[in-house]
């Protein structure tokens, strides 16, 4: 039923989408324009003629002739029919939006500009190039070309400028990454003016709409771009994809010409052409180098697979990347430095052999320049890598592993057995005839994708279809089982968080009791320590000697009370200092006799739900709440993230996205959840949505057991939209969980722990109190936990403090730091001088 309801809402998506397009009238202006004017001059096909494009095509050589026009007419045609289905897609994708948000005065007159400012600058960049001998631009110097994109992702890139930070983020690494790489890979006019027409719409965009878009618009605080870890990942993996699909894109270009092309070799290649054939079996080459040409040759049609393997791999690691894989980050940072050595390797080749010419100091100039910016791209992303490692921090556990190592392993011994001894029946096939040391010999170079061929002798080739099939085919089918288990490796391999001592500590907690906050123990990160028998556990991280729990210990009744004490005599042995943080006072009644301290950390706020009525004075914020949601027509659905419509997922993650960036400090972790925490299938999603779909706000509910059973539920995510959210969305979350849950027999809400907050109960507190009631006052501008207790107050909670237990006051310093970096552990030293202004001020 849910996957007819979503490709229910695909359909009707798109319809909607159709329609909208009624109101776009310059993007249908446009289109209609692009192919009347292809029709009317026969350009459909293979774009305009040579005579026709000598009189409105864009470049150098138009504007130095006083083709002023140009400017605008070069954006009017395309070069082939791909072309015109491909910028249609584009121009309806990127300026049809824009004129329904900005409208359709906005839009002309940006789309206006930056064809016009892209042509001129991009023009401009092409002259200075010529005239400094820079070799790739004076090789463009002279051409025409047409192209209708540069204005269009000129408008695209100026929209971003409305977006919240998440969209705007993305859209433009995809945009700007796509039309660099474009431009660096197939190097032609067109690419360079493109660069230039979306660098001046977002200019346009920025001057006029700011830089912050509708998070400015909101609070004023939209230009952060700090991102979360689920953020950051997605990122690192689409720059890593733009660089393997540039190469892809460059491999099936025509004639690329791009500072970058030499090189694309490495990662995507589509064989040798005729001139290379001619000079490897020419009388100057050997016959190794005419065999290896050869056997480059082999790889057209179905095997052109193999000649993308590389691509194809970095594609796969991508997605590994974006789920936060350690693996793909290493694999990534190895096939980025193998890409780098191979390169220098060949710059080194290139440079020593005897007919390089050393006279030539100012060709020689250029030539160190295209080298060095034929490697930068990769270089960038081998840094991108190593500066956002941490945030790759999933790792696969052992059946994983084995099930990867049998499959590509397996697969691998299957292919080379296949291949030794059936090419060696058929040996005659080949020419020269090869003996079976020399088949056994050749096994490394036949896994290899064509482009490193040359890395390995060719011993021999093949003389006939079948041979050719085990020559090449046969180890096509090795690459795609391969790629496909990486994939799935990454797509289903259960990470060890998933599996071993996290299950255990699982079916311990679902099948026993646990405080507010237990759920939390199952979340990445953690370590766990199991009672004599296995009937309690206590989830905890050890960080600069501390071992610091996160809350109570979880399990039988009988077992729990007696593992607070086990577990101290646990960290004693080992010498480490225990500290019990965010505990109820039943632990602290067991540790206070051993003469342990304990000071109050946080405050519960737990709403009984048997008699819950929203009735009263006290209950009218609440009531105002739901009344205006059922008046605007904001309904409150129940989801689990990994099921919820992608509609949705996608608002989740751009509201989440916005509040991170309006912190402009890291998300904090330990007993706060981020989207990474949403995952989990018992995690229930609460989320405001209206007539046309979108999300105003999102709450996530996480399981209370008692005695196997779920009792209650405890408040972990909240987020609202930054813009055009309806005032009183989080009253209504909650209160709409409230309700539902007590009809579905729950005994209680918590709103969970409010940190460095508390109710003021009259007593006097300590030194160490004060000193947390003080932190708690300066962090209130930063992070707002004084704000958000008050605001749980509306629902007439009853309060429940949570402690910090620990056994030694010469330890506070180190357990401060523990906490501190378990609740922040990526805190850069710019995130702590932005941290200490926002205190100032």
């Amino acid at each position: 039923m849910g996957v007819r309801m979503n490709h229910w809402s695909t359909v009707t998506g798109t319809v909607r989408a159709v329609r909208r397009l009624r109101h776009s009238p310059v993007t249908l202006v446009y289109v209609a324009a692009l192919w009347i004017l292809a029709l009317a001059t026969g350009s459909v096909l293979h774009g305009p003629s040579q005579g026709l494009l000598n009189e409105i095509g864009g470049g150098l050589p138009a504007l130095s002739d006083g083709r002023w026009w140009t400017v605008l007419t070069s954006g009017l045609w395309a070069s082939s029919l791909w072309s015109y289905l491909a910028k249609t897609v584009l121009i309806l994708i990127l300026v049809a939006p824009a004129e329904r948000r900005i409208g359709a005065a906005r839009t002309t007159l940006i789309l206006v500009v930056s064809q016009v400012g892209g042509s001129l600058l991009g023009t401009g960049i092409i002259k200075l190039g010529d005239l400094a001998g820079e070799p790739w631009l004076s090789s463009i110097a002279g051409e025409l070309d047409v192209g209708p994109a540069t204005g269009a992702v000129g408008v695209g890139l100026a929209l971003t400028c409305t977006m919240t930070t998440m969209w705007r983020r993305r859209i433009r690494l995809f945009l700007l990454v796509g039309i660099f790489i474009t431009m660096l890979y197939i190097g032609h006019v067109q690419e360079v003016v493109r660069v230039a027409g979306g660098l001046v719409g977002l200019c346009a965009g920025l001057l006029m709409f700011g830089r912050g878009g509708a998070a400015a618009s909101a609070g004023g605080r939209g230009t952060r771009w700090r991102a979360s870890h689920h953020e950051t990942r997605i990122l690192v993996a689409l720059a890593v994809a733009a660089s393997a699909l540039g190469a892809i894109v460059a491999a099936f270009s025509q004639e690329p010409n791009g500072p970058l092309e030499p090189l694309s070799f490495l990662v995507a290649a589509t064989g040798p052409d005729p001139d290379t054939l001619k000079e490897a079996c020419g009388s100057g080459g050997s016959a190794g180098d005419c065999r290896a040409v050869h056997a480059e040759q082999l790889y057209g049609g179905l095997a052109t697979f193999l000649a993308l393997v590389p691509a194809l791999l970095l594609m796969v690691l991508a997605d590994g990347l974006r789920r936060g894989r350690r693996f793909a980050w290493r694999l990534a940072l190895i096939v980025h430095l193998a890409l780098l050595g191979l390169a220098g390797w060949l710059f080194t080749e290139a440079v020593t052999d005897p007919s390089f010419d050393w006279s030539d100091t100012a060709s020689n100039v250029w030539y160190f320049v295209t080298a060095a910016e034929a490697l930068l791209p990769w270089a960038a992303i081998l840094a991108l890598l190593l500066f956002t490692r941490r945030h790759f921090d999933q790792r696969a556990d052992r059946s994983s592993w084995l099930r990867l190592t049998e499959l590509v392993g397996g697969s691998f011994f299957i292919v080379a057995y296949i291949y030794v001894h059936l090419a060696y029946m058929i040996q005659d096939y080949f020419r020269p005839e090869p003996a079976l040391t020399d088949l056994i010999a050749d096994l490394p170079t036949r896994f290899l994708a064509p482009a490193y061929l040359d890395l390995l002798p060719t011993r021999f080739l093949p003389h006939g279809d079948v041979a050719k099939l085990l020559y090449v085919y046969l180890f096509m089918v090795f690459w795609v089982v391969a790629l496909a288990g990486l994939l799935a490796f990454f797509w289903r391999g259960r990470t060890v968080s998933q599996t071993g001592a996290a299950e255990r500590s699982r079916r311990i907690l679902t099948s026993g009791s646990g405080s507010t906050l237990s759920y939390m123990t199952t979340w990445p990160g953690n370590r766990y320590w199991f009672s004599e028998g296995g009937g309690a556990a206590v989830a905890y991280r050890e960080i600069g000697g501390v071992a610091v729990t996160l809350g109570d210990p979880y399990g039988q009744d009988a077992a729990r009370i007696q593992a607070v004490r086990d577990f101290a005599d646990f960290c004693s042995q080992r010498g480490v200092t225990p500290c019990f943080y965010s505990v109820t006072p039943r632990v602290t009644a067991e540790v206070e006799p051993l003469g342990w301290n304990a000071v109050q950390v946080a405050e519960d706020t737990v709403v009984p739900l048997p008699d819950l009525a929203f009735k009263g004075k006290k209950w009218q914020d609440v009531r105002t709440a739901l009344n205006k949601a059922g008046k605007a027509g904001i309904k409150a659905e129940w989801w689990t993230y990994q099921d919820a419509p992608l509609g949705i997922v996608h608002q989740i993650n751009a509201i989440s996205e916005e509040w991170v960036a309006d912190k402009g400090l890291p998300e904090m972790g330990f007993t706060l959840g981020g989207l990474d925490e949403l995952k989990d299938r018992d995690v229930r999603c609460l989320v405001a949505v209206d007539a046309d779909g979108d999300v105003h706000g999102v709450t996530s509910w996480m399981p209370v057991y008692k005695d196997g059973k779920t009792v209650g539920w405890t408040l972990d995510f909240m987020r609202r939209r930054t813009d055009e959210a309806f005032r009183g969305v989080m009253e209504f979350l909650i209160a709409s969980a409230a309700l539902t849950l007590k009809d579905e027999g729950a005994e209680f809400l918590s709103l969970s722990g409010a940190p460095l907050a508390r109710l003021d109960r009259g007593d006097q507190p300590g030194a160490l109190q004060r000193l947390l009631d003080l932190t708690g006052r300066w962090l209130e501008p930063v992070y707002g936990f004084r704000s958000l207790f008050a605001f749980k107050a509306k629902f007439q909670p009853e309060y429940q403090p949570l402690y910090m237990a620990y056994p030694d006051p010469a330890a506070l310093p180190a357990i401060a730091n523990a906490i501190g970096r378990a609740y922040v552990p990526d805190l850069t030293a710019g995130q702590a001088i932005r941290l200490l202004q926002k205190l100032r001020d």
